[in-house]
């Protein structure tokens, strides 16, 4: 497994970019916008309700009102960037797998291929689940209840559908799908350091849950945008 250490800060001249976030809103997609406009991008800034998010616009951030699930809502909002963020997730907590449809992540994975096609947008950065990566006996995470409750596997297989319609998309599909720790930390404050590793969780974390915060998330996300180094590749991302 490769890992290397990342600084939040790329190497050379970067162009800045428009770059829409879907689930801006979130835990995982609030600290993407915050980001990539400290950084100088402009952002489009997507949440299927704007009035929920008072604070949300502001200089370098336009908000939109769009279901990621709509494919029309996709294709109108996709338009005339450079990169797409999908951080949305279906349900608010454990306590709402009963609401959950098992297509979900398919839906949004097909809807963005087909309107980062229908408008040549050249890539996008994927939040993943920490479920579906491997163990070192090569079956997923979410297959083991000491590592991941049994009763959302059904959460975990359907993002693991999601993984796999991008994976059978055309080439053409610039994708990467980061899969953060399950100790996901909100009041952690941003290092701008993070390690990336592969299919396989980092021995280290075998038994021992690797952890991150939302913000030096955000920072991996954006450093992928700005300078694009795994392609159509599924990592693992941890402190």
């Amino acid at each position: 497994m490769s890992i290397y250490r990342g600084s939040g800060v790329t190497n050379g001249v970067v162009k800045m970019g428009n770059i829409v976030v879907f689930g801006a809103g979130g835990r995982a997609g609030n600290p993407v916008v915050a980001e990539a406009v400290d950084r100088g991008h402009t952002v489009t800034a997507v949440v299927r309700d704007p009035s929920r998010f008072p604070d949300l616009a502001g200089p370098g951030v336009t908000v939109e009102s769009g279901d990621i699930s709509v494919a029309t809502d996709v294709s109108r909002l996709v338009y005339g960037h450079d990169a797409v963020v999908h951080a949305v997730t279906p349900l608010k907590g454990p306590d709402q797998i009963h609401l959950l449809d098992p297509q979900f992540f398919v839906t949004t994975a097909n809807n963005l291929i087909a309107a980062m096609t229908e408008h040549d947008v050249p890539r996008v950065v994927l939040v993943g689940h920490f479920s579906n990566i491997l163990t070192d006996d090569g079956s997923p995470v979410a297959d083991h209840p000491d590592k991941f409750p049994d009763f959302l596997r059904g959460f975990s297989q359907s993002h693991t559908a999601g993984l796999e319609a991008f994976r059978a998309s055309p080439k053409e599909i610039d994708w990467v799908m980061l899969a953060p720790p399950g100790d996901l930390q909100a009041e952690r404050p941003r290092t701008g350091r993070y390690q990336l590793g592969g299919e396989t969780l980092a021995p280290q974390h075998q038994d021992v849950p690797g952890t991150l915060s939302y913000k030096d998330l955000a920072v991996a996300i954006v450093d992928e945008i700005e300078t694009p180094r795994n392609h159509r590749a599924r990592l693992s991302v941890f402190d």
